[in-house]
């Protein structure tokens, strides 16, 4: 029973590396129509998503 329980906490966090890239980049994309970013963004997935909604959704970066 520990080793699935291991198991499905690796596919857990691969599922939300995979995601917050994927979230990341769709984001890009709306925002910036230009692949460089996308692929930028991607690579920084989850603090771009996180910078993006502290800039533009809660309005309290600059």
């Amino acid at each position: 029973m520990r080793g699935y329980e291991m198991g499905s906490g690796r596919a857990v966090v691969k599922a939300g590396i995979s995601f917050g890239s994927a979230l990341a980049m769709v984001i890009s994309w709306t925002a910036n129509k230009s692949l460089l970013w996308v692929i930028v963004h991607g690579l920084l997935s989850w603090l771009y998503v996180i910078y993006y909604a502290l800039r533009y959704h809660f309005r309290l970066i600059g």
